[in-house]
């Protein structure tokens, strides 16, 4: 066995560390070139399209892509979202439980004169707007742990459906210069969806408001602006005041069941539905010419049938899914049934 002295040993380690900086060194370069966004040929485009057609600062916006990072964890969340993977029974227990109805009805309370005052404005009840943000955030608890820079950037220039994101990051770009906010300190969702009630961009620009009267749209800090933008996001989605949102629905055409889930969008009348066999099961007088859409969702007992109204359609153009709708306006019931 080779006997090793004191000097052999340093020396050793000196080489192994001298070994180890460098291969560190690699790494990190590779990992640079690899994650940033300042050499992309699409982000190259971009910029080139930003400086033309809004004047914006080329040298900013390279400093800001220098900066931006690809996330495989981006692209691997948005290719299996729960709507899509999820069936109703193992969906509505994530948003529709103790903890959110708890936190909904302490959020109402706390804001209960900002709700009743966006509620004179915009038509859209109290319970809906609380449950939409309690699904989005917890109420603010949960915005996003993502750079919304991030996001938009591997969205947009490394996602298949890149014109969506695109369009998105053009609007965050704006949107940052406009009100002279850091581009790479806000953060939101994986989608990059922004502050209480998940605003991507372009929402933002179109629908947020400034509720609370200090001259800046807040929908990070600001539940009051979070509220308003919530609610004039809904009514200008064609919220109708009053009009209902659901009924189960009572089949009695089996060949009629495979008609479920063809539209988000309120196709047929009420009557039209009868003459093929399906009516409202709810004890409620629903005008037979009321516009309806056919659901089936897959609950936890078995086989659950819907029918979804305008207002119904509303809550989907927040998110366009069944799953997401319904839960909001369960959520919705269970917090308004239980407030004082």
């Amino acid at each position: 066995m080779k006997e090793w002295t004191v000097l052999g040993v340093v020396k050793a380690i000196g080489a192994v560390r001298a070994v180890g900086v460098v291969l560190c060194s690699l790494v990190l370069a590779s990992n640079v070139n690899a994650e940033t966004y300042e050499s992309h040929p699409e982000a190259k485009k971009l910029i080139a399209e930003m400086v033309n057609d809004h004047q914006y600062d080329e040298k900013k916006l390279q400093r800001i892509f220098s900066k931006a990072k690809k996330k495989q964890s981006i692209l691997d969340a948005i290719s299996r979202p729960a709507e899509r993977t999820k069936t109703w029974a193992e969906y509505r227990p994530m948003f529709v439980n103790k903890t959110r109805i708890s936190k909904g009805l302490e959020f109402w309370k706390k804001h209960q004169e900002i709700l009743k005052r966006s509620e004179q404005i915009y038509g859209v009840p109290p319970e809906i707007i609380v449950a939409i943000i309690g699904v989005e955030t917890m109420y603010g608890r949960q915005g996003g742990s993502y750079r919304v820079i991030d996001a938009l950037s591997t969205l947009a220039f490394d996602y298949p459906k890149r014109p969506l994101f695109r369009r998105e990051l053009i609007s965050y770009l704006l949107l940052v210069r406009k009100y002279d906010l850091d581009p790479m300190k806000i953060k939101g969702s994986y989608a990059g969806a922004m502050g209480y009630g998940q605003f991507i961009p372009s929402s933002y620009m179109n629908y947020a408001v400034d509720f609370d009267g200090d001259g800046f749209k807040d929908i990070w800090t600001s539940s009051e602006d979070a509220i308003g933008s919530v609610a004039n996001y809904i009514k200008r989605h064609g919220w109708k005041t009053g009009a209902p949102l659901v009924s189960r629905a009572r089949v009695n055409n089996k060949e009629v069941k495979e008609m479920a889930n063809e539209t988000l969008k309120p196709g047929k009348t009420l009557a039209e539905w009868q003459a093929l066999g399906i009516k409202a099961a709810s004890s409620e007088d629903y005008e037979s010419s009321q516009n309806a859409a056919f659901f089936k969702y897959q609950g936890r007992l078995g086989a659950e049938f819907w029918f979804g109204f305008d207002n119904f359609y509303t809550v989907t153009r927040y998110n366009h899914s069944r799953l997401y709708a319904m839960s909001v306006i369960q959520l919705a019931d269970e917090i308004k049934r239980q407030m004082p």
